[in-house]
């Protein structure tokens, strides 16, 4: 058993202190690292919920469950965010960046001090993974806000279907990674490759505008 909320008071202290003397988008992007673990916290709670109540067992709801809760925990204050402060393009790639980055730090912390930190190039390939992972799928999300608002007549549509995507990316990334073997790492390259392709598409966008 770990203090998860213990962990998160340890990691959080730190960068609150630290927005004191941050400005403009460093500030911006500490508050939504801070949104990141938070989500990540409150994932870890809801999917546990579903754990305990429907029986599905540890690695079933880490494939069908948690992508669903855990994409939709980030996706909310991107939402709120988009719709209430209208930030432009680079804004709101940002905020997702940070939400992201939170997310996986504080997941890949409470990973080591429940599994162990004996093997570092395991946790360095994993990390790098699970944070790649965690940003693509939050980037597919905001692609789905930045379409939705170019075009007004697919803003459901488009909005609905990058989160489906999102979530769908994160539960086969977890299905790929719940076996050790070649599954495995060919989980583990997946995000990297979505990530350059994703880096070629937001790129194709910026010169769209």
């Amino acid at each position: 058993m770990i203090y998860s909320e213990n962990i998160f008071v340890c990691m959080i202290v730190p960068i609150v202190v630290t927005l004191v003397f941050a400005k403009g988008s460093a500030r911006r992007l500490e508050l939504n690292f801070i949104i990141g673990m938070t989500a990540c916290l409150l994932g870890a709670y809801i999917s546990g919920f579903f754990n305990a109540v429907s029986g599905l067992g540890v690695e079933d709801t880490a494939i069908f469950v948690s992508p669903v809760v855990e994409e939709a925990m980030k996706f909310l204050p991107l939402f709120f965010y988009f719709y209430m402060f209208e930030p432009d393009d680079d804004s709101i790639f940002l905020a997702a960046v940070g939400i992201g980055a939170g997310f996986a730090s504080f997941e890949n912390v409470c990973y080591m001090v429940s599994s162990g930190a004996e093997s570092l190039s395991f946790l360095l390939i994993r990390a790098l993974a699970v944070g790649v992972m965690h940003i693509v799928s939050v980037y597919a999300s905001v692609f789905g806000l930045v379409i939705a608002r170019r075009l007004k007549a697919m803003r459901i549509s488009s909005t609905v279907g990058a989160l489906a995507l999102s979530m769908l990316f994160h539960g086969t990334y977890n299905l790929l990674v719940s076996s050790p073997g070649i599954t495995s790492y060919i989980g583990f390259a997946v995000p990297l490759l979505t990530a350059v392709a994703m880096l070629f598409a937001l790129r194709r966008l910026k010169q769209g505008n």
